[in-house]
């Protein structure tokens, strides 16, 4: 007897069809539950997820309810004349139902892995967020989205409950494979049941497998390319990327030639504080200078767009970018403003040409070239064009980071502590790079970090934050050498400090290190502090008389790092342990050398000068 054939070929097509319906219905569901935030959230999660929890007969039931004779649905059409209660469009229906949240949970795990800050990267080089949804997201989602179709095309052809109620079993329309088996059982013929559990198992088995052969060859591809990166070495030479300042003062100058002006006066309530900033920069480079949580990153992100503040209002060049009274919140593609991240962010499926192409589809095709190479020439990177991120050093990631930042020609650049990822090495031959490749742009440069001697090296002028707020805004010499509060002595680096009373004008007692000291500046009437840096205390064997400020000490303990000595200094009194001193003095070890041979006590001279007087 010759087997009806129908129920492949049925359930070929129904699960085919299915799990096309299901793919772009699926995925465009994940995208947008992604960064849905409303308070329905968990309400419209369950309602995806539900076919696959609940009963298939349930899920048949309710489907035959919503496009029977009487359901909302069925009504409909009845008025186009059209029923699909017990057709093989049924059957389809049911399938494209109880697979959706196979695809729909699998998109949505693979979408949450992607990096935020590669979709936030690129919004900020102007890019919108259909481009970006099809050209990043997509692309670092393949293997996942392909692992989500092959479940949802398994479980649309193995559908059996759902199927049977709403579509019934009709030989030759709307029997597939697991009613085949199901009433072949029913009537006794084994043979032809088996038959049928061979073929669903080798069509299912088949697909998974061939995923996972894909899977693994993908892996391997890229496993090969992470074998052909180079070892991280020095660099030197052209590869530093360093050029003359002469070679700098020809090359053509990037950006805009007008001088640009940001103002920022906004607020962002957070878990654990409040971002509260009001700062006006057309400086070159600002470095804004904070401990870990202070706020920093989050007002770069809050200038790019890529978070919303609470209220106020962001202006960049008489543009207003946000404004809450007047409902203003330009999206990031649209602020001119490009942002660097700590970890640089690179698109890792572009290789370096395409990465800083990114943001330059408005150009013409031999314009977009020509910038590449312009920007591939100023951070000396023409023969890694055709790499990719992970065939990179940490430096050439850096450097192909800020060449795509520069490419869009932005208005503001952020640089989001662009350092913290490299070594001690690297680190110093990029902040000189950054330097001279920022010479010639005339933008804004906002540079976070919490490294003193970094913002020092790279910064004129610097805003500290403490707490989400700016505590002061001037140049780097007045916020090193005059801190006008102990908080900003503190983030500065300053190590010793004592509570001050005044005396006279010029006279005060330093209650901590129980002395009097001389001071040359007028001691405010609110004064609550004295301070001085490590490297400002000077010690000799002997006092010299013609000198203010001199005290006999003793060394309570030392730290050593490979140039420097800390001494632990206690003021007029030998120290009864290792914990008892009032002051951190920081020598090199070759003044070391001379000094741990004084006899004691020592004497330490507390410069008037270097004396810093401060408030609360």
């Amino acid at each position: 007897m010759t087997t009806d054939l129908s129920p492949l070929w049925i359930s070929l097509k129904t699960a085919g069809l299915a799990t096309l319906v299901t793919f772009f219905t699926g995925i465009a569901a994940a995208y947008w539950m992604l960064g849905y935030r409303g308070r329905w959230k968990s309400v419209i999660e369950g309602v995806f997820v539900s076919p696959l929890i609940l009963p298939p007969t349930v899920v048949g039931f309710l489907l035959l309810m919503l496009f029977g004779k009487q359901g909302p649905l069925g009504q409909l059409m009845d008025w186009f004349d059209f029923t699909i209660i017990f057709t093989w469009y049924a059957a389809v229906i049911a399938a494209t139902v109880v697979a959706f949240p196979l695809m729909y949970k699998t998109a949505l795990g693979t979408f949450e892995q992607v990096d935020s800050n590669l979709l936030h990267v690129a919004q900020t080089l102007g890019v919108s967020g259909w481009r970006i949804f099809w050209q990043v997201m997509l692309p670092l989602s393949i293997p996942g989205i392909l692992a989500g179709t092959t479940l949802a095309f398994a479980r649309a052809l193995g559908e059996f409950g759902a199927t049977l109620m709403l579509a019934g079993n009709i030989p030759g329309q709307t029997q597939t494979i697991p009613m085949a088996i199901y009433f072949a059982v029913e009537a006794g013929a084994a043979q032809e049941a088996w038959l049928w559990v061979i073929v669903i198992m080798t069509i299912s088995l088949s697909g998974l497998i061939a995923v996972n052969l894909w899977q693994k060859r993908y892996e391997q591809r890229v496993n090969r390319r992470l074998q052909l990166v180079e070892a991280e070495e020095p660099v030197t030479g052209e590869d530093q990327g360093l050029e003359s300042p002469i070679a700098i003062a020809r090359r053509p100058a990037l950006g805009h030639q007008e001088r640009s002006e940001l103002v920022i006066d906004i607020k962002k309530h957070l878990t654990n504080f409040t971002l509260a900033t009001n700062f006006v920069v057309n400086q070159k480079i600002l470095g804004i200078l904070g401990g870990s949580g202070s706020g920093k990153s989050m007002t770069l992100r809050c200038i790019a767009g890529v978070e919303t503040p609470t209220s106020g209002r962001i202006v960049l060049n008489g543009q207003t970018l946000f404004d809450s009274e007047a409902g203003i919140n330009l999206p990031s593609h649209r602020r001119k403003v490009s942002l660097v991240f700590q970890n640089y962010a690179l698109f890792p499926h572009l290789t370096v040409a395409k990465n800083i192409a990114f943001g330059l589809q408005k150009l013409s095709k031999q314009a977009r070239v020509q910038r590449v190479n312009q920007q591939l020439a100023l951070v000396k990177l023409q023969s890694m064009a055709d790499r990719y991120p992970h065939q990179l050093s940490g430096g050439q990631q850096q450097r192909v980071a800020l060449a795509r930042a520069l490419a869009t020609d932005p208005e503001v650049l952020l640089l989001d502590e662009p350092f913290s990822a490299l070594d001690t090495y690297l680190r110093s031959q990029m902040e000189r790079q950054l330097v001279e490749t920022l010479t010639n742009y005339s933008g804004v440069t906002l540079f976070v970090t919490h490294n003193l001697e970094e913002a020092f090296r790279v910064c004129e002028n610097l805003m500290v934050m403490s707490a989400g707020k700016p505590i002061a805004f001037d140049s780097k010499h007045r916020i090193f050498e005059r801190p006008q509060t102990v908080r900003v002595a503190q983030l500065t680096g300053c190590r010793n400090f004592s509570r001050a009373v005044a005396i006279t004008k010029n006279r005060l007692d330093a209650l901590d290190w129980d002395v009097t000291l001389n001071v040359v500046d007028a001691i405010p009437k609110n004064l609550s502090h004295i301070g001085i840096r490590a490297h400002q205390i000077h010690i000799s064997p002997q006092p010299d008389p013609q000198q203010d400020n001199i005290f006999p000490c003793w060394l309570a303990a030392t730290s050593e790092t490979p140039h420097r000595m800390t001494l632990f200094l206690k003021l007029n009194a030998e120290p009864e342990g290792h914990q008892d001193y009032h002051l951190q003095a920081e020598i090199f070890k070759e003044k070391w050398q001379d000094v741990k041979e004084y006899s004691f006590p020592w004497h330490v001279r507390l410069e008037p000068l270097r004396l810093m007087m401060m408030v609360n």
